[in-house]
């Protein structure tokens, strides 16, 4: 490829919108163009290495019996509507009507579309177990775009899906598919992700493990033990919270001017959060009656826990005129307003605490948490660094982490749903049980520009990389010696290698700069050192070597150095 070919600008300033490495040198590097908020085209660089991600996923999919196949984008309604996920699921799904005013929608994930394909192709026990795949894009109208291809409506993601007789054979699949993306991570350059326990979310079922990249850019906040290796998702970590014994003391009505956050409660009564109990309200999708739960003061709601707890999607209540709560001194005693209560377990067999009175301007102290007064206690508690950890009891830390790929133990969700059974060696009809297991390759291209970068661009692996060698021609304008030998190892390396060279007779400043921002692992310079010496310098994008090779020894120097980037990633 020459350079000055290539479709795609390179620009020195920060992009404005853009504050995530991947996204800021994505930009600058003409990797991708914003069309509409979270969609995206790609330029030539990245399409290099997206279809370079592809073929390692493809690779290791084939590996463990994968069969690849090709859903639609577009599918009817009928189709979620079998699986309940048609109403279920929010504005997320991007619904619309054909010419015929036939209702549909655009994949934002293809169980109901894997399942179909399966219970007419596979209705015997005899074809069990299998797993299909395929490379697809998906839609899903994500309110919150950022980041670049971090969190976008539009995406390209490898989706499998596995059906399986037995609850054992899918947790021996499930396995076998992890280990899969641990290779698929570490062929991409990313072996340092991590497996965190998750939520099923919108997915169902209920086991599941995301795949993590570690970052302090991250929107995941992950419990990882530095202890035993305990590792989840703070939405799916049990939090176990230390409890300081109080005796109890009579139950006393306080008045507690303005006092309606935790802060201006805790300065009025010269307390901490940890003695006080709050009121969090949530509404639930399709319902009336908001929830109320209450909470140590000193912790907060876990949102997805709550959406398990419920069976229904929440979020935090805004509009007060349709019900009588006493908003800021919300507490358990005497609480009569027409809502579900939930009890935290963060206040099991908490002692002389203080919390809302149900009436304007006061609270209660004294107040003990038992049986008598919550009944049951859940486990609806937001982890935080330090919280022991629910394996061994020791501190465990909070972490930031970007999700790059997720796997789902599904059981029957979908298949029963949707009326799949096949015919067992019996002559019986069963429910085959589901597995499923996405990577997001776009998010995955981001994902290794976040982890692989300097200050000048990325870093890009030799796995993935758009080309493998990048060659730089200083003042080959004005030398005809310099261009010469520059366009020959062009044509010798090209033979053997994926090439790119810069041939524009741009100024070093301006040459160095590009090549930075394209992050090719291995770089040559031909400029003055071949007039002076004879010689050609080889340089690792990573600055992890630099030599000085004489011009006829360049294609064997050339060889070892592509074997030392292998190298690394082995």
């Amino acid at each position: 490829m020459l350079l000055s070919q290539l479709i795609g600008e390179r620009y020195r300033e920060k992009p404005v919108e853009a504050s995530m490495a991947s996204h800021i040198f994505m930009l600058r590097g003409g990797y991708m163009r914003q069309v509409a908020s979270g969609i995206y085209s790609l330029l030539p660089p990245a399409k290099r290495i997206t279809t370079k991600i592809e073929a390692i996923i493809r690779d290791e999919m084939d590996s463990i019996g994968g069969q690849e196949v090709l859903f639609p984008v577009v599918m009817p309604a009928e189709l979620w509507k079998e699986s309940g996920r048609y109403e279920s699921v929010g504005s997320e799904l991007l619904r619309m009507k054909d010419r015929t005013g036939h209702d549909m929608l655009l994949g934002m994930t293809h169980e109901e579309a894997s399942v179909h394909m399966a219970r007419s192709e596979a209705t015997s026990y005899t074809r069990f177990p299998f797993m299909i795949y395929q490379i697809q894009t998906k839609f899903r109208d994500e309110p919150r775009s950022r980041g670049g291809l971090i969190r976008v409506r539009e995406f390209t993601m490898k989706d499998a899906y596995s059906f399986h007789t037995s609850q054992e054979d899918l947790a021996r699949y499930y396995d076998v598919c992890h280990k899969a993306y641990e290779r698929i991570f570490a062929r991409t350059g990313l072996p340092g992700i991590v497996s965190v326990k998750s939520d099923t979310g919108m997915m169902g079922g209920k086991i599941a493990h995301e795949f993590m990249l570690l970052s302090d850019s991250g929107e995941d906040s992950l419990v990882i033990c530095p202890h035993c290796g305990f590792s989840a998702n703070v939405e799916a970590s049990p939090v176990k919270c230390e409890h300081v014994s109080r005796e109890s003391r009579p139950t006393e009505k306080v008045l507690t001017p303005h006092c309606k956050t935790i802060d201006e409660l805790c300065a009025l009564l010269n307390t901490t959060p940890d003695r006080t109990a709050k009121a969090c309200v949530f509404a639930v999708e399709g319902r009336r009656k908001p929830i109320v739960v209450f909470i140590r003061g000193d912790y907060e709601v876990n949102e997805a826990k709550l959406r398990q707890k419920v069976g229904a999607d929440v979020f935090p209540l805004t509009d007060y005129s349709d019900t009588d709560i006493c908003f800021g001194f919300i507490g358990p005693v005497g609480f009569t307003s027409d809502a579900d209560v939930y009890f935290d377990s963060t206040l099991e067999g908490e002692n002389d605490m203080i919390c809302g009175a149900n009436e304007e301007n006061y609270h209660f102290t004294g107040v003990d948490f038992n049986s008598d007064l919550a009944g049951e206690f859940s486990d609806l508690a937001k982890a935080r660094t330090g919280d022991a950890c629910p394996v061994c009891g020791k501190a465990a830390d909070i972490k930031r982490g970007i999700e790059m790929g997720n796997i789902f133990q599904l059981g029957t969700k979908y298949s029963a749903s949707m009326g799949y059974t096949y015919t067992d060696a019996d002559g019986k009809a069963r429910t085959p049980i589901m597995g499923c297991y996405g990577i997001g390759v776009g998010r995955l291209l981001a994902g290794i520009c976040e982890e692989h970068h300097d200050d000048y661009g990325p870093i890009w692996p030799i796995s993935v990389a758009p080309w493998q060698i990048h060659i730089c021609a200083l003042g080959g304008r004005k030398d005809p010696i310099i261009d010469e030998t520059a366009k020959k190892l062009y044509e010798e390396l090209g033979k053997k290698y994926e090439v790119i060279f810069d041939d524009r007779g741009a100024a070093a400043g301006v040459s160095f700069a590009d090549a930075d921002l394209l992050g090719v692992p291995l770089r040559i310079v031909v400029g003055k050192g071949l007039t002076k010496d004879g010689t050609v310098e080889i340089a690792a994008r990573d600055k992890s070597f630099k030599l000085n090779v004489p011009v006829e020894n360049v294609a064997s120097a050339v060889e070892d150095c592509i074997e030392k980037l292998w190298e690394g990633l082995r």
